[in-house]
């Protein structure tokens, strides 16, 4: 059988979850919105998962809105703060080098549509530096969004230390968590974020729903128009199964986190003390301050494609980096910001633990590695 160690790109379906949806897309099968028993049994269902994603991230259930996936939310975000701050004469958006493309791109669409965009660097972890972020504030920025971890390199950013800052500055802050959410501890309280994306299937949930947080006091523009599902802010009948599995797959999180991030972070740095003596390899992100499950390296002279598919023959699935960029000729533009030549960048391959990955999986991963190194 393969070995699945691509969970940074999506993750398996927990069958704890699938068992919650089941009823959902079977005979509880009512429109939330209609007044009838099955409609109130739909929409009981999704006001559990409301609750469950609340508790998942500290917030109030009213502060969490359901959408069709982490890209969605993350463009809701930015365009619902940006329309709204517009209004005040606020034309200007600060971010980092290395957010995933459904904030990147959009950033950048917003500059081409008359918004300046400032994008913060970082270090060679890939970490931002607080100071930079307070040097590119101005008194017209409109809003902030710096991811929680990137999803190639793992590594974690200082999102309460920035939060804070904006907090006292009264600048909106929006984070995206999609590869954080649900397998490290998030409070948006104390993170000090107003808006906080995520998606269930980075988290065991299914694919096709995601999540935005919106501070109760944060003011934006609605996502879609018609009726009043999502307190009139995303018109559209829900997701009502998906959305019930989202709630599930973070009720799980919830208690199981903990202890998956001890076997994680164990596993991973077996793998990392596994492959280090390779001769050429250089491994990228945050030593300690990162995702446990994330371990991104590239072997010098062994091209990113050639190793992908050595290892895709020898039965483990693993990727260049992030998924929404599978296929695009240029190097990573996150390890290219941390300061990785594109050459080097080239060879940089991510492998991502998860739930269901096993002591043996790594252990035959790493053999298998420093063979195809060997030839």
């Amino acid at each position: 059988m393969p070995v699945y160690l691509d969970y940074a790109a999506t993750t398996p379906l927990d069958a704890r979850v699938l068992m919650a949806m089941q009823p959902y897309l079977t005979e509880v099968c009512g429109n939330p919105s209609s007044l009838h028993c099955f409609g109130q049994a739909a929409r009981r269902g999704v006001m559990r998962a409301r609750e469950e994603v609340a508790a998942l991230i500290g917030a109030s259930p009213s502060e969490v809105f359901f959408t069709s996936g982490g890209t969605e939310s993350d463009n809701w975000a930015l365009r619902g703060i940006a329309e709204e701050r517009r209004k005040a004469g606020c034309r200007h958006i600060v971010t980092s080098a290395v957010e995933h493309p459904a904030v990147r791109e959009t950033c950048r669409d917003l500059a081409a549509h008359g918004y300046a965009l400032t994008e913060v660097p970082v270090d060679a972890t890939g970490r931002v530096a607080l100071s930079d972020v307070a040097a590119a504030l101005r008194e017209d920025t409109a809003l902030v969004t710096i991811m929680t971890a990137n999803n190639e390199v793992g590594t974690i950013q200082p999102i309460a230390e920035i939060g804070a800052l904006l907090r006292a500055r009264g600048i909106p802050f929006h984070t995206d968590a999609v590869q954080a959410a649900g397998h490290i501890p998030l409070d948006v309280e104390e993170l000090y974020v107003d808006a906080l994306s995520l998606s269930a299937h980075k988290f065991c949930g299914p694919k096709g729903v995601g999540v935005l947080y919106v501070r109760r006091t944060l003011r934006m523009a609605p996502l879609l128009y018609g009726g009043a599902q999502e307190r009139d802010m995303r018109a559209g009948t829900e997701n009502v199964a998906g959305i019930v599995g989202c709630g599930c797959a973070a009720a799980i999180a919830c208690a199981e986190m903990g202890a998956e991030d001890v076997r994680l972070r164990a596993a991973a740095e077996s793998l990392r003390t596994a492959l280090s003596d390779i001769d050429g390899i250089r491994f990228y992100g945050h030593r300690e301050e990162r995702l446990a499950g994330i371990l991104s390296f590239g072997i010098r002279d062994i091209p990113q494609d050639t190793l992908l598919i050595r290892l895709d023959l020898a039965g483990f699935a693993v990727s260049g980096g992030s998924a929404c960029s599978a296929g695009a000729a240029h190097p990573s533009h996150v390890l290219c910001a941390m300061g990785c030549p594109p050459e080097e960048a080239r060879t940089a391959i991510r492998v991502s633990l998860g739930r269901f990955t096993r002591e043996d999986d790594v252990t035959a991963f790493a053999d298998t590695v420093r063979a195809i190194a060997k030839e």
